[in-house]
């Protein structure tokens, strides 16, 4: 049946019809008691070009240690993380992660690399897929494709061992998994599906099971950075908006002699891995009074999103106040202009070429061009050498019959020069002009959130993510919003997440409301009303008019929800003989939705409830309970018939329908 065509009429189940006026209970502590007792917080940043975990034992809640140093960091990329990348064998079997599955692929022969499947900033499919299913494929550098849910299950299923194997030496015992409570890292701005699908990949990677789904978290990128913020202390920060000159230095130059005087002093603490987050209200916070708004932009390598939060006292809970939002605006952007720029000037047949032919020096050229692109800076006056890689020299001479010298000068890209020394040399303005879109469209995006009412008089705007690091973003911003809040930078910036990730998995019930991402509602009959109701909607049965597919609304998108609300509704079935109660769970983006057929309403779970063998001397109006609970960055649904009590229990499941 087409999208349109009436769902119950093809059912041909009766279906149900509300029973009485909808209440809002608060159902806090029903779940309370459950909680179990973990030894330690595991936090995975997965993210789209680093990745890393952190955690901290629920002893000392105070100690967050950052996992151990990977071997064979980059060269100008000093970095706790390591990149989010994953090598198979030809035969699809998982190999390695990280700089060990970039270099072991880098070192093999090209003959043999071409059967190898390698994967790099993989995670942005979740993003940019539309329907996502359990089934959607990721490609491999050689063009081969493998299931999505495998190559993240490997992924996680690595940090797993990693992260089980450091806690087992440091403690001198074997760790087991059920002693550790798992957190997972999401953008906010992802779509139910995609948190769905990191979920069941955990579930594969064997972090957590569908009967113990509490052990695992996913956590909002932007949520979890915040709860970091709050902690900060003032020389745990660099803040942009202090203009006087500090130490002699001019203020455009304090931003980058304070990054390198923190670098200087994280490196020094490096070495320990741990840090100390004191149990007091950070001084920033000191500063914040009840009511207070502050704004956290998480940029990293694939999105950029941001999230608006309230303070409420006195225990400083937070209050989302506006959907979390943004887009594909990642320093990913950036190398995508490089490559633009580089089929400019080499032509886009041969790059397309070389990518496929040579991927893993295309590997090596981006590797090139990203610790060059951490050293672009607004004030720079001297050029940026890009190395490139000898089979790009030697396999453009093959392709095109002349030298990559003559391209260069032939190409008429005035900013970007040939070196004597076989480096690509790049002015700095060429390299800002690289940056310039992506920036663009985060100041774009900032600007209209500024303009919302809910965002009016913020106060700090906390800064933060790898591409939080670039100081072309941090002038950037600090010019566009410097004078409407103070534009606020923690100083292992990179590392924010993941420590509010931990913090979070300590205490999940931190963030105290959020807004619902979508409407949700149900599917039911309804008695037909001629002139409110559209005719080709109405069914008859048993001599009774019903409007069919009417959506009964149980909470509108962008509407807040405390953390473990219920809301609840009753339902009675719509033939009193029925024994089999099926509802179905439905959500959309629009806020006011009357019909489950209507464009962008796609259904997303079902509860089935079977009466059968229950005492058939139930009053003839049969009610049914339905209770969704929401404020968890999932959503569960419950169905229970209240003579007999027996019930059912669903998840809301965006990938199987």
């Amino acid at each position: 049946t087409s999208a349109y065509s009436s769902p119950a009429k093809s059912l041909g189940d009766p279906g149900i019809t509300p029973l009485s006026p909808s209440h809002i209970v608060k159902d806090s502590d029903a779940d309370d008691a459950v909680e179990q007792l973990y030894l330690v917080v595991v936090a995975i940043d997965f993210g789209t070009t680093s990745s890393g975990y952190a955690y901290s034992f629920t002893k000392e809640p105070e100690c967050i240690h950052v996992m151990r140093r990977w071997e064979g960091g980059d060269p100008g990329v000093s970095n706790q993380k390591t990149p989010t990348t994953i090598l198979l064998t030809p035969e699809r079997k998982f190999h390695s992660f990280g700089y060990a599955a970039r270099d072991f692929y880098h070192d093999l022969d090209p003959t043999e690399s071409k059967h190898w499947l390698y994967f790099e900033k993989f995670k942005m499919k979740l993003h940019t897929t539309g329907n996502l299913t359990m089934e959607t494929d990721l490609t491999a550098a050689n063009g081969k494709k493998v299931k999505a849910l495998e190559i993240f299950a490997y992924a996680l299923q690595f940090f797993k061992e990693q992260a089980l194997k450091e806690l087992s030496d440091q403690g001198g015992s074997d760790f087991e998994n059920t002693e550790v409570r798992w957190v997972i890292t999401v953008p906010a701005i992802w779509k139910q599906p995609a948190k769905q699908f990191m979920r069941q990949a955990a579930y594969k990677a064997g972090m957590a099971s569908p009967e113990n789904p509490e052990q695992l978290i996913i956590a909002l990128e932007p949520e979890a950075a915040s709860i970091y913020c709050r902690k900060l202390r003032l020389h745990q920060m660099i803040d942009l908006s202090s203009r006087a000159p500090v130490n002699g230095y001019s203020p455009s130059d304090t931003i980058g002699a304070g990054f390198t005087q923190a670098k200087e002093h994280v490196r020094h603490k490096r070495q320990s891995r741990t840090f100390m987050v004191e149990n007091v209200i950070g001084e920033i916070w000191s500063e914040l009074e009840e009511g207070d708004r502050y704004i956290v932009v998480d940029s990293g390598g694939g999105t950029v999103d941001m999230t608006v939060h309230q303070i409420r006292l006195p225990e400083g809970h937070l209050k989302e106040l506006y959907k979390a939002t943004g887009g594909p605006y990642g320093s990913l952007g950036v190398d995508y202009e490089f490559e633009k720029l580089l089929c400019k000037i080499f032509g886009e047949d041969f790059i397309e070429q070389f990518k496929i032919k040579r991927p893993a020096a295309w590997v090596d050229l981006m590797i090139a061009f990203e610790s060059r692109k951490r050293a672009a800076a607004p004030d720079r006056t001297n050029p940026l050498n890009i190395t490139l890689p000898f089979s790009f020299i030697d396999y453009y001479k093959k392709f095109r019959g002349h030298s990559v010298e003559h391209a260069l000068r032939k190409s008429n890209v005035d900013f970007v020069k040939w070196s004597s020394q076989g480096m690509l040399r790049m002015s700095p303005d060429a390299m800002n002009a690289l940056f310039k879109p992506t920036i663009d469209q985060i100041v774009q995006h900032l600007s209209e959130v500024f303009d919302k009412p809910e965002v009016a008089n913020v106060k700090f705007l906390f800064l933060v993510g790898g591409f939080a690091e670039s100081p072309l973003l941090q002038q950037a911003v600090q010019t566009a919003f410097g004078s409407r809040c103070r534009v606020i930078i923690p100083q292992d910036v990179g590392l924010t997440i993941l420590k509010g990730a931990v913090l979070f998995g300590l205490d999940p019930a931190v963030i105290k409301v959020r807004r619902s991402p979508l409407t949700y509602g149900v599917g039911v009959l309804n008695r037909f009303v001629e002139g409110k109701h559209p005719p080709e909607k109405l069914l008859v049965k048993d001599g009774t008019r019903w409007c069919t597919d009417v959506f009964d609304k149980f909470i509108s998108a962008d509407q807040s929800v405390a953390l473990g609300e219920t809301v609840t509704r009753s339902y009675t079935p719509a033939k009193p003989s029925q024994l089999v109660i099926v509802i179905n769970i439905y959500s959309s983006e629009q806020d006011n939705v009357s019909f489950i057929t209507e464009a962008g309403v796609k259904k997303c779970g079902t509860l089935r409830l079977d009466l059968t063998g229950t005492d058939a001397s139930v009053p003839n109006r049969r009610e049914i309970k339905t209770l969704m609970q929401f404020g968890d960055t999932e959503i569960k649904a419950m169905a229970i018939d209240v003579v007999t009590s027996k019930s059912v229990k669903v998840g809301i499941d965006f990938l199987n329908y």
